[in-house]
């Protein structure tokens, strides 16, 4: 049974947006130094070091996970193989927030999965919610000016990340699904190195693919360092953390409506770094994609 949203839980889901923000932002600064599949390679590679302290059991050969290796393949080719590394591809030829904006249909994917697929009713109060969450959206799209719309323009990127969208929306919908064991399930680090674990296989061999069609190279220097330091840290480690933990309380359509806030703090990070102060519509951004929270997360 999944909990009502508290507070605590509202705070531990809005981690993952702020981070995947910032994500998409480091992502569009460092693709002239890396391949887009070779830095999600990269990325997961260093998290598997951070990790590996934590949960080197699961290495051994008796360890429950390869017992278990089909569905953490799924998982690791959803959620570590398949969703950054379409991000990443896709900020080659879009914008954070133009990337940010096309995974803000995460609700709705959320929805249509678990109405088809999960035994789910979707009910008034989360249509509701997706209505004024996606509104938010949109506002922050126009830059409060709705003659802005017209401007947009959507390119191959923001396909690439339609598609990592849908990915993610399946990946939390098994998340949600019993039978790990115990001795993987009930600790945070394990759980999630038994999705890197296959993961980084994919990623590995979606970068060696890249490798031999791409003529660009790693361009290696303290800019490109301290970028997989964050990301491999924050977006992935904790990000992954806080998002699985969060489905696990109130399940993944009411998790789903938190994803809209992370186009909002794209758009805010890509002002900072052009010294553009916060406007006005990006609050009431921020009060429309809320109250879509508040009114799909009400009983």
């Amino acid at each position: 049974m999944h909990q009502r949203l508290t507070f605590s839980t509202a705070l531990l889901l809005t981690v993952p947006p702020l981070l995947w923000a910032a994500n998409a932002v480091i992502g569009r600064a460092v693709a002239p130094l890396v391949p887009p599949l070779a830095l999600n390679f990269l990325r997961w590679a260093l998290a598997f070091v951070i990790l590996l302290p934590f949960a080197w059991q699961l290495l051994r050969a008796d360890s429950p996970l390869w017992g278990r290796f089909g569905r953490f393949a799924v998982l690791g080719f959803l959620g570590v193989g398949s969703y950054n590394a379409l991000q990443y591809l896709a900020v080659k030829t879009s914008t954070p927030v133009n990337v940010t904006l096309v995974a803000s249909s995460i609700p709705v994917f959320m929805l249509a999965l678990g109405a088809l697929f999960f035994g789910q009713k979707i009910t008034a109060r989360q249509l509701l919610g997706a209505a004024l969450s996606i509104a938010g959206v949109v506002v922050v799209l126009a830059h409060g000016d709705f003659e802005h719309l017209a401007q947009v323009r959507f390119v191959r990127g923001d396909l690439y990340m339609l598609v990592a969208t849908a990915a993610w929306a399946l990946y939390s919908w098994l998340l949600t699904r019993p039978g790990d064991p115990a001795e993987i399930r009930s600790d945070w680090a394990r759980f999630l190195m038994a999705q890197l674990v296959p993961g980084l296989l994919w990623s590995g061999l979606f970068a060696a693919v890249e490798a031999g069609v791409t003529t660009q190279s790693i361009q290696w220097g303290w800019p490109l360092a301290a970028a997989l330091a964050f990301i491999a840290t924050g977006p992935a480690i904790m990000a992954y953390r806080a998002w699985g933990l969060g489905v696990q309380r109130v399940g993944p359509n009411i998790a789903g409506f938190f994803s809209n806030l992370t186009p909002l703090f794209a758009a805010l990070f890509s002002a900072a770094f052009l010294g553009e102060p916060p406007q006005p519509y990006h609050g009431v951004a921020f009060a429309l994609i809320v109250g879509g929270i508040v009114v799909s997360s009400r009983r």
